[in-house]
């Protein structure tokens, strides 16, 4: 399960020196309705199944420059240099806290990603990984809008959220905040996410920037990347949340490729703000910061802006201002630090009236924290996020439940928490009941928490059905008797882990396997030995090996319910009996061994060792490593690497979900969508022909890239008996010379259809999804070759096949 590498020499930084700095120029394309209309953050385009318009936020961060700068005009080096740096850990109401300086009331910057860390009367919202789990665009806006005006009405100007390091590792700790294992999905979660937080008012901040996918020594471990690996996968999402405009982007703790992420000037200047085109500012996960030459690597805040907590020094406030008085740092690059962060003010509408901050992080009990309801009926959404983000894995006629005349309810996941909703300090604690969301700053603080037991008993109030239960995980005997006789059995199991910060039961941060808790797999075999219809639950933060139970004759539905925040118990009740015809689909695969994997949680090494994590596998993650018949890896730690898997059969495969109904697909089409005669057309030619894009000022994110440039339209039949919802998926295969996976997910919707009903479906694909990244050329490249396309139901089902016209 885990691996012991070589440890780095030692992190490489810049030289003392003088630098000069110009700024990256701003985009100048003109806006062109209706594919690429001038956009307000406040006021995104409407969301869609099919997204065919690409927001230009280029005349909002134009307007909120030109604000900012007259700002700053005035103001004098200490000044611009306060605006870049933090209070200080715990000198503020919120996690993070910039001054008041002139006419700029400074910033709140807020925990998390799943709802408003640190106060009460908000709501806690189901994790990322269930989000993604929906593979609904609708939703993720719909929960990203209700996060944003929660924070909003908080006062918090900075959401620290959402985050979207890739599901690389399977045991790594924080995977539950992020949305799973394939870039694709994750960006377009991202995206989504990010639309709708700044639509409720609040800045939303893409972290964390970049190769942060362990806990382990995460701010001692270098994460090896090469160059197309890096774009086509880790980047990926960060791009998206750009083009979403997102105000913000954090770096992260570790080193990449030997240089700390929040002082790598190819990550931060080079892809994020020139390739990018990124126009909001950097700010450094807490602590990350190592060095005042940052700034010059693209750094533009320190966060919480101590050295360390509690040291009263900083990399940043007068280190900063001394290096741009002797010159080591120029004007220029201050002014632009300083522009960047009051222009994300300015960009989200703050300085119109924006409500007072009403947390205090560091005092529970203050009343401040209960000044202001923020829940409104977001309820509604988390419990309807909670069933949509359920997947349904097994199923032989065991559900949907129909009044059943008896229920045995097994497992200490199927009741409420013993000490209360919040027993830890950032959820850091081994789970009494529910699992709900995983621990550390990640989280927040429940309202309330409806469990299964609950849930459960106020619908057989209602069906009259006599339901049992035992919460004790450990005693076999007695919960292998309890279910004799049972008319079903339902066993709930868990599996939980966290940020690095808090160790639960031997877990720092990272799981120390891939089993559910609390002796789940015996829990669930000693309840299935005495019940032939056993239902097993899983609240689980990310993938489990469930080999010694899946094909147990008797355990006859399992439902991965992921994390469901405060309606999780409802959400699930709602799966078992009906009431949300199960839609979910696998973020990621479940492997039959841990080592069928295509990479290993890295531990080992001294206080002072810098851990080498090889990213080997390259563009192989989850299950393009899983679909490989035979692949060559090229990676900067390895000229070749040769992995000679063949074709590893998972037990679950990425985008694998079950329903209560059937669906078949026809009918599939392809057309190519000529570019209007705004576009523009020498670069849209030079892909055509092969070439690569040029190496400029928002490059990757230029239009040309992303507009339209193909639909594919098929068929959905519902082919059961009941209503439901289907979640068709598109992976494209370029020809062997390519050098990509076989499949490569890069377009889905969602339909819903009426037994017997035919819906008309359409995914469209833009040339950027067609290209990979050219590492000579160090642009997106149309690959030679016949680039084919299938449509299915998984990353394995796939029931339409077609042609990308040349």
């Amino acid at each position: 399960m885990t691996s012991y590498l070589a440890t780095e020499t030692g992190p490489l930084t810049l030289p003392i020196s003088q630098y000069a700095f110009t700024p990256f120029p701003t985009p100048t394309l003109a806006p062109e309705p209706p594919i690429f209309p001038a956009t307000d953050p406040l006021y995104p385009p409407p969301v869609s199944a099919d997204p065919m318009v690409v927001p230009d936020f280029a005349p909002a961060w134009a307007a909120a420059y030109t604000k900012a700068m007259a700002m700053i005009s005035n103001f004098t080096i200490e000044q611009k240099v306060n605006i870049t740096t933090g209070v200080g850990w715990a000198n503020g109401l919120c996690v993070g806290n910039t001054p008041a300086v002139g006419n700029f009331p400074g910033l709140c910057l807020q925990d998390s990603p799943l709802g408003v860390r640190d106060t009460d009367l908000v709501t806690s919202f189901p994790a990322g990984i269930t989000t993604a789990s929906t593979w609904n665009r609708a939703l993720m806006r719909a929960r990203g809008l209700a996060i944003g005006q929660e924070n909003r009405m908080k006062g918090v100007n900075v959401a620290l959220g959402p985050m979207m390091n890739m599901g690389r590792i399977a045991q790594g700790g924080r995977n539950w905040e992020g949305f799973g294992a394939d870039p694709f999905l994750s960006g377009e979660a991202a995206y989504e996410t990010i639309l709708g937080l700044q639509a409720g008012g609040v800045q939303a901040t893409a972290k964390h920037y970049i190769n942060n996918e362990q806990e382990w020594k995460r701010t001692q471990e270098s994460s090896n990347v090469d160059d197309r690996t890096q774009h086509e996968i880790y980047a990926h999402p960060f791009m998206r949340s750009v083009m979403a405009g997102v105000s913000s982007v954090m770096c992260s703790y570790n080193l990449v490729n030997d240089t700390y992420a929040c002082n790598n000037n190819k990550t931060l200047n080079d892809i994020m703000k020139r390739e990018f085109g990124f126009q909001g500012f950097i700010q450094s996960d807490w602590s990350a910061t190592m060095n005042t030459l940052s700034a010059v690597a693209g750094l533009d805040m320190t966060m919480p802006g101590d050295v360390v907590f509690y040291s009263g020094t900083s990399y940043f406030g007068q280190n900063l201002t001394a290096f741009v008085m002797n010159g080591t740092i120029s004007t220029q690059r201050l002014d632009d630090m300083a522009t960047r962060i009051i222009a994300a003010w300015y960009f989200l509408h703050q300085d119109e009236g924006y409500p007072n901050a009403t947390i205090s992080s560091f005092d529970f009990y203050n009343p401040l924290n209960r000044e202001v309801n923020a829940q409104s009926d977001h309820y509604l959404i988390v419990r309807e996020i909670g069933a949509a983000g359920t997947v349904l894995l097994k199923n032989e006629g065991a559900l949907p439940l129909y009044k059943p005349g008896s229920l045995v309810l097994v497992g200490s996941d199927a009741a409420p928490p013993v000490s209360g909703p919040n027993e830890y300090s950032d959820q850091g604690g081994d789970p009494s009941g529910i699992l709900a969301m995983g621990w550390g700053s990640g989280t927040d603080n429940f309202t309330y928490l409806i469990s299964p037991y609950e849930a459960i008993q106020a619908r057989a109030r209602v069906d009259q059905t006599s339901v049992f239960w035992n919460f004790n995980d450990w005693d076999l005997a007695m919960a292998g008797n309890s279910v004799i006789g049972m008319e079903a059995a339902i066993v709930f199991v868990n599996s939980d882990s966290g940020e690095g910060y808090i160790t639960v039961d031997g877990n720092a941060g990272d799981r120390k396997n891939l089993t559910a808790w609390h002796q789940g797999d015996q829990l669930i075999l000693a309840v299935a030995a005495q019940n032939n219809n056993t239902i097993v639950v899983t609240n689980s933060v990310g993938p489990l090996i469930i080999e010694p139970w899946v094909d147990h004759p008797n355990v006859t539905a399992i439902v991965w319910a992921n994390l469901g925040g405060n309606e999780a118990g409802n959400a699930i009740t709602d799966i078992l009996y009906g009431a949300w015809n199960p839609s979910g689909k696998l973020p990621y695969t479940i492997a039959k061994s841990p080592m069928d994997y295509p990479a290993q949680l890295v531990t080992g090494g001294t206080s002072a060792d810098i851990l080498s994590i090889n990213y080997t596998e390259g563009l192989f993650i989850d299950y393009r490593w899983f679909d490989a018949v035979s692949v060559t890896v090229l990676s900067t730690v390895a000229a070749s690497i040769d992995h000679p898997q063949q074709n590893i059969t998972p037990r679950y495969e990425f985008g694998f979900g079950l329903s209560y109904t059937t669906f078949e697909y026809s009918n599939l089409a392809i057309a190519k969508i000529y570019p209007a005669d705004y576009a523009q057309m020498d670069l849209v030619q030079n892909w055509e022909n092969g070439g690569a894009t040029p190496i400029a000022e928002g490059s990757t994110t230029a239009l040309w890239l992303h507009m339209p440039a193909y639909t594919v339209t098929f068929n959905v039949e519902n082919t059961g008996a009941l209503y439901g919802g289907e979640i068709p998926q598109l992976y494209i295969h370029h020809s062997p010379s390519a050098g990509e996976p076989p499949s490569v997910l890069k377009g889905f919707t969602n339909v819903e259809v009426s037994p017997g009903q035919t819906s008309s479906v359409s995914i469209t694909l833009s040339r950027y999804d067609l290209s990979i990244w050219d590492v000579v050329r160090q642009g997106w490249a149309k690959p030679g070759g016949t680039i084919t396309f299938s449509v299915g139901a998984s990353s394995r089902d796939f029931r339409l096949s077609g042609t990308i016209p040349a």
